[in-house]
């Protein structure tokens, strides 16, 4: 797996609901390293603070794998990398196999996925379309959020080494999976009840799908 770019997002106003608003998913390459910090990218916007940034979501993984799929979809688009307000677009990344807890040297960072990337209304505006949320849901390939282990910086070409796999096979697609279904899936439930690399409020938020004694 390997960073094929970097991206930063500056201030952009949009309007929702008839109001403007203020927003940080319009995320564009850069030339220069990016400072991955222990809550957010150093010099990205973040706007919502309570949605994004923090220690569980201090940066965001992207697949360039995914891209030809959404660019058949959307093809009237301006496209470039960072269009899913990604900070790093990654080669190779496949959400089927990277496990939530995964350890990675990336440039001279290390990084924990933590939790996949849940989407919002403000993904359907980057693609004018809010039908994207369906689509993307059901595509089932979201991305994953990382928290900074060690804080450092990632550069273009540099590649995301495996350091430790974690033992819970929870993987990034079947916790994105589960979180959509309507009836929990048993096994997968118990597996991210027991992933205390997830981030504690998600765990908490699933106990109430436990079989009642």
């Amino acid at each position: 797996m390997k960073v094929i770019s970097t991206n930063i997002g500056s201030p952009t106003t949009i309007t929702w609901n008839g109001k403007d608003e203020q927003t940080g998913i319009f995320k564009y390459p850069v030339d220069e390293p990016i400072r991955l910090g222990k809550v957010d990218v150093a010099k990205d916007t973040v706007i919502d603070r309570v949605h994004h940034a923090g220690v569980d979501k201090a940066c965001y993984l992207f697949s360039e794998n995914h891209y030809d799929y959404w660019k058949n979809l959307y093809p009237n688009l301006d496209w470039n990398w960072g269009m899913f307000g990604e900070n790093l677009t990654i080669s190779g990344l496949d959400e089927s196999k990277v496990r939530i807890g995964d350890m990675y040297k990336l440039g001279t960072a290390l990084v924990q996925v933590s939790q996949p990337r849940e989407p919002c209304y403000k993904l359907g505006i980057r693609f004018e379309d809010q039908s994207i949320l369906k689509q993307y849901i059901d595509y089932g390939f979201p991305g994953t959020y990382v928290r900074i282990l060690e804080e450092g910086k990632v550069k273009k070409g540099d590649e995301l080494v495996l350091i430790e796999q974690s033992k819970n096979a929870l993987t990034v697609k079947d916790f994105y999976h589960l979180l959509y279904m309507r009836s929990k899936d048993s096994k997968l439930l118990q597996l991210a009840l027991s992933n205390t690399a997830l981030p504690e409020y998600k765990r908490e938020r699933l106990k109430k799908y436990l079989p009642k004694p």
